[in-house]
């Protein structure tokens, strides 16, 4: 197993290439970069650029409203732009870094990423990790409760439901988890909000923030509480649609086990249902399930999480890199690109150890990659 952690690890640093890549050419034929942001806010807010533009190599440029943007590398070469100053326009693309070439800004963000170096958020004047950084704890409170949410009631509730398959509860239970399924997240958590967080009947949740303003002023235990009631309202509205699939999945999957020819013979053998269905049933039935582990891990990690981190006023990975990409912050896009695609290939590494844990007779090492 050891050989194949290794190959896997390997194989990481290609296929992270290949996705920035990918992203890195796209960005270059999309209009509308940072310099183009920049300039068309200068023009309409006749500004004098001139004077607010700092010197080349790392200066910063003056933004409407009190925002900079540092220099650093992205994706777009500017195109150029009328009525301005041909030199001030070359000293922008310079402070952007911009002003080399294509192959050469890619190289030099592989290596910064390789140490993990996402340089300056061009208009948030803050290096980028500091802003993942303070979004990762929204991203990790969402991603992994609502995970370990879904999973421990999704799969005993699949197991009940194959071990009554075609009753009354098996029924009824399907019916209301495939309405759970078919409302929209962020409708639920609108609704949420109309009746519990101050809308037009009750206010007993919090409307936004995953903590309190007085955190700080909280013993330990108060602490955990206040975190707890933060969370509720946004992890019941994300959790409402996420357990038909992984419900369903355990079901069908320990149906098709139950009729195979072991479990037959273990019943033959005088074991109780319960050791037939936990002690044979269980470990073959849960590789389906533990397969479908990165997917719903990472979305309910970053995409998932989007609109709900909006609705709630959440600042997390989500809803950061989306806010980058509207703004062209080019270096917050790539980091958060690059960690998205980092978590999810380690998370189906982590998946592939449990499988071997599961049911030793699976052997990576013997197989092809």
């Amino acid at each position: 197993m050891g050989i194949y952690i290794l190959k896997r690890l390997g194989l990481m640093i290609p296929t992270l290439i290949g996705i920035l890549l990918i992203n890195f050419a796209i960005i270059q034929f999309l209009p509308g970069g940072p310099v183009e942001r920049v300039l068309a806010q200068l023009q309409g807010h006749n500004i004098d650029a001139t004077a607010r533009i700092g010197g080349a190599g790392g200066g910063e440029v003056g933004q409407p409203g009190g925002e900079q943007a540092a220099g650093g590398d992205g994706g777009f070469k500017y195109r150029g732009a009328q009525g301005l100053d041909p030199e001030f326009i070359k000293e922008l693309e310079k402070q952007f870094g911009f002003d080399r070439p294509a192959h050469e800004r890619f190289l030099k963000m592989l290596w910064d990423y390789a140490r993990f170096d996402f340089g300056d958020s061009y208009f948030r004047d803050r290096p980028v990790i500091e802003l993942i950084i303070d979004a990762l704890p929204v991203s990790m409170s969402l991603g992994l409760w609502l995970t370990f949410i879904s999973y421990a009631v999704s799969i005993p509730l699949g197991i009940a439901k194959a071990v009554r398959d075609g009753s009354r509860f098996d029924v009824a239970t399907s019916a209301v988890i495939i309405v759970g399924y078919a409302i929209p997240s962020f409708l639920f958590a609108i609704l949420l909000i109309v009746l519990f967080a101050g809308g037009s009947f009750w206010n007993i949740f919090p409307l936004r923030g995953l903590v309190s303003d007085n955190f700080d002023q909280l013993t330990w235990w108060e602490k955990i509480l206040d975190y707890a009631w933060h969370l509720v309202l946004p992890l019941t509205a994300l959790a409402i649609s996420s357990f038909a699939t992984m419900t369903l999945l355990t079901k069908n999957s320990f149906l098709d086990e139950i009729k195979k020819q072991y479990v037959i013979t273990a019943r033959a053998k005088g074991l109780t249902e319960r050791r037939v269905l936990y002690g044979h049933v269980f470990r073959n039935a849960m590789l389906i399930v533990i397969a479908g582990f990165p997917g719903a891990f990472i979305s309910a990690f970053f995409a998932g999480s989007l609109l709900i981190e909006q609705i709630f006023s959440l600042d997390g990975l989500g809803l950061l890199g989306f806010k980058a990409a509207i703004d062209r912050d080019y270096p917050v896009v790539f980091a958060t690109l690059y960690i998205f695609s980092l978590m999810g290939l380690l998370t189906n590494l982590v998946t592939d150890v449990v499988y071997t844990l599961i049911d030793p007779r699976i052997d990576f090492e013997k197989r092809a990659l």
